[in-house]
C-alpha cells in the first residue's frame, strides 16, 4: 500500500511517525541514540542529534505531504536538519504545528482532520486537488 501522507509527532526523546490514507494507516516510533537531555547545549546552541533525525527522515522517505507537530522547539530543530540534509523531504513539509503529548489514534485523526481541512487527503497525484 502506497501512503503519501504522513505525520510525525517528536520531542527530544522520541518521534512517532504515522503513515495514513482515509481508510488504513501504518505508524513506526522512533527513539532517541542521544545520551543529553533537552537541557543540554553544546557550541552556543541546542544539540543537534543527527542520527535521531536521520531516523526520522528515512522513516519519511516516499511521502509526498508531511506534516511535523510536537511540544516545543524538537520540531523546529528537526526541519533545520531537513532543510541543510534532506532537502528533498524539507520541500514536502507542509507545516509545523504545536501539539502537546496526544496518543497516536488523537494524533492521526489530527492528521486527517488537517489534511481533509486543506483539501489535500483525496488528492490523487501531487498538484491536483479534489473536493471531499
Amino acid at each position: 500500500m502506497s501512503f503519501d501522507h504522513v505525520i510525525v509527532w517528536l520531542d527530544h526523546a522520541q518521534a512517532h511517525v504515522i503513515h495514513f490514507t482515509p481508510e488504513t494507516a501504518a505508524n513506526e516510533i522512533i527513539k532517541t541514540h542521544s545520551t543529553h537531555t533537552k537541557s543540554e547545549k553544546t557550541g552556543g546552541g541546542r544539540h543537534e542529534n543527527k542520527p535521531y533525525f536521520n531516523d526520522i527522515a528515512n522513516a519519511l522517505q516516499g511521502a509526498l505531504e508531511i506534516l511535523i507537530v510536537g511540544p516545543g522547539n524538537e520540531k523546529l530543530a528537526f526541519l533545520k536538519y531537513l532543510l541543510k540534509h534532506q532537502h528533498h523531504l524539507a520541500e514536502q513539509v507542509i507545516s509545523l504545528e504545536t501539539v502537546d503529548h496526544p496518543t497516536d489514534l488523537q494524533l492521526l485523526a489530527y492528521a486527517r482532520k488537517y489534511f481533509v481541512g486543506a483539501a489535500r487527503l483525496s488528492r490523487s497525484t501531487p498538484g491536483v486537488s479534489h473536493v471531499l
